[in-house]
């Protein structure tokens, strides 16, 4: 437990603050909402994300998922943020900042959830918009790279809203809900005027 709380105080690995929304690193308190945003959501996400294995919601497969985060920001190849509100108190999604790749292509990838019955309010701008601003301005990355299905129309304008712009389609780009599907690609560069 005292290395989760390190990260958080760690200037490279900050708390981010949005118009509407609070993103810091998850820790091990933060299960039992995670677990109940999840479940609760779980029609609603499935559709956009991989299968979930059949224990991901236990408290161990959350300990083992905080344990990748872990290397994954000591490496600096990632950066997971869990989205609350303002205050800190209520989980709301998450979004993270993975594939980090520094030398000649300093670049990322971008990808996001949200629990239901928070999408469509906003709240998903506010955290892509503060986590590109941690990207570019603090981890001084050239480049954010993100995948939607193609019928995902409500995170194709989200993107667009934030200053991504559309640059190609990928067929067979990732297994989500159990198939290999199609995703349209998008980015956003250091220099691009930001949504």
């Amino acid at each position: 437990m005292a290395l989760l709380r390190s990260f958080t105080t760690n200037p490279i690995y900050p708390t981010l603050r949005g118009e509407q929304v609070l993103l810091r690193p998850a820790n091990m308190n933060d299960y039992p909402q995670w677990a109940q945003l999840r479940e609760e959501s779980r029609t609603f996400l499935a559709r956009w994300e991989p299968i979930w294995p059949s224990d991901d919601l236990t408290r161990m497969s959350f300990r083992r998922r905080i344990r990748r985060y872990q290397q994954d920001i000591r490496a600096g190849s990632g950066y997971p943020f869990f989205i609350f509100s303002p205050d800190g108190e209520t989980l709301l999604g998450g979004v993270t900042l993975g594939h980090v790749q520094r030398g000649v292509s300093q670049s990322a990838v971008l990808g996001y959830w949200m629990g239901e019955r928070y999408a469509g309010k906003g709240i998903m701008t506010a955290s892509v918009r503060a986590v590109a601003s941690f990207a570019f301005d603090t981890l001084q990355l050239n480049r954010i790279e993100a995948a939607c299905l193609p019928d995902n129309a409500p995170s194709m304008r989200l993107l667009k809203r934030v200053g991504f712009v559309r640059e190609g389609y990928a067929r067979r780009y990732l297994c989500i809900d159990g198939r290999w599907q199609d995703h349209v690609l998008f980015a956003c560069v250091r220099d691009d005027p930001r949504g």
